[in-house]
């Protein structure tokens, strides 16, 4: 066994620090590879007002057809200063055939997410399948997400969110700019 067998017992296909190619089925998608940041809104009418953040989002893989997905926000001030962490969430993207598309979200506030939609021409429109709370998490009974790819650069994102009693209606939205390559 060489020294580098003893580094990393994978074969090079399976090390984590080899990117394989991705599945086919993630050709409609292989433009999100990579990390996104970029600053945006929210609100919601159970806040005492709007606010802006930074964001952070990865979309990864290991040559398998899914996306692991990472998102990461900060409450920023006027000057862009990051306040404090605001959201932190990760997940699966599942893609199948003909840009369909089941994704599942988890977040620290004990919040998982089931999403379906549909990737086409550029975007994808999520929308809630089912929403599964811990005993004290807050109440969301629907969310919708959607990205867009505006070209090869530039990412937005829009989330909407149904919770505490309130109707389906705009929480965030961000652009999001690519900081690597594919």
């Amino acid at each position: 066994m060489t020294d580098r067998d003893r580094q990393h017992p994978y074969p090079d296909a399976l090390r984590p620090d080899t990117a394989p190619a991705p599945h086919e089925l993630l050709a409609p998608v292989a433009g999100l590879l990579g990390t996104w940041t970029g600053t945006g809104e929210g609100g919601y009418p159970t806040l005492d007002e709007d606010f802006a953040y930074a964001q952070e989002v990865t979309f990864s893989h290991d040559g398998r057809p899914f996306l692991h997905y990472e998102a990461r926000a900060w409450l920023i001030d006027a000057d862009g200063t990051p306040l404090r962490p605001a959201a932190r969430e990760s997940g699966w993207w599942r893609l199948k055939p003909e840009g369909h598309i089941e994704t599942l979200i988890t977040q620290p506030t004990g919040i998982t997410e089931i999403l379906i939609g549909q990737w086409e021409d550029g975007a994808i429109d999520l929308g809630t399948h089912a929403v599964a709370l811990a005993p004290t998490a807050k109440h969301v009974e629907a969310t919708r997400r959607r990205y867009t790819l505006t070209d090869d650069d530039t990412l937005d994102f829009v989330h909407d969110l149904a919770a505490v009693g309130h109707r389906l209606q705009h929480h965030l939205s961000a652009r999001l700019r690519r900081q690597d390559g594919k």
